[in-house]
């Protein structure tokens, strides 16, 4: 198993085709969660790349079946107070940790952020879901931390079993062919164009690199002459 905190990882040459963002509640297509919701909007955010796979991994599903979109795009400021708020949980509940354990078993659950693949657009916290939007049984809630499940969050986790483990394989045969892939601690986190998907894929370098969107958005545009 290859975590964020993989030096392979950070070791990918890092690009940026430009590919433009989507905001997803204008893609009637897809259905997204509010529970993540922010203020600017930011997680309704993905690249169009990222976008595209979704609705190709969509059509894949069983019939009565949909993808039910929670995250999309993270600012490094929300993805830095995720990742030190889950290791300093994790420091005070495990004192004789090392350093070195600490900051491994925290990339477990949340990415460093020199990494970050949602900071990237390119990365969805996702779900299953009927045509209705009811939610379907995969085991875990959405966010469920190793330390709290008992590492039954993990895509491969042996303990699901049943309905669950269906539809997680579901989630991977459609996620998985339509070019995706899947930190494999996490079964709802599935990334395209970023660090991870390019070390696991064997691509030369990144898609897509880090986004400051609220900056981007703020630039002013010049006045045509």
């Amino acid at each position: 198993m290859i975590l964020l905190s993989d030096p392979r990882v950070a070791a990918v040459p890092s690009a940026d085709d430009g590919d433009e963002f989507v905001d997803l509640r204008a893609v009637p297509e897809l259905r997204l969660d509010d529970r993540a919701a922010d203020p600017a909007g930011a997680y309704a955010q993905l690249r169009s790349g990222v976008v595209d796979r979704l609705l190709a991994a969509q059509r894949a599903l069983p019939n009565g079946m949909r993808l039910l979109v929670v995250e999309g795009y993270r600012p490094y400021r929300a993805q830095l107070a995720i990742f030190t708020g889950y290791r300093d949980e994790l420091r005070r509940r495990h004192p004789d940790w090392s350093p070195e354990r600490l900051h491994r078993e925290t990339t477990k659950f949340v990415s460093p952020v020199e990494v970050a693949p949602h900071s990237t657009g390119g990365a969805v916290d996702l779900t299953l879901c009927t045509d209705d939007g009811v939610e379907l049984d995969l085991g875990t809630v959405i966010d469920a931390t190793p330390e709290d499940s008992a590492d039954a969050c993990f895509t491969d986790a042996p303990a699901i079993v049943g309905t669950a483990r269906r539809h997680r394989q579901i989630m991977v045969d459609a996620l998985g062919g339509a070019g995706m892939v899947n930190y494999p601690t996490e079964w709802w986190h599935w990334s395209y164009g970023d660090r991870y998907w390019a070390l696991m894929t064997g691509a030369a370098h990144t898609r897509y690199g880090p986004v400051d969107l609220a900056a981007k958005r703020s630039t002013p545009v010049a006045a045509e002459r």
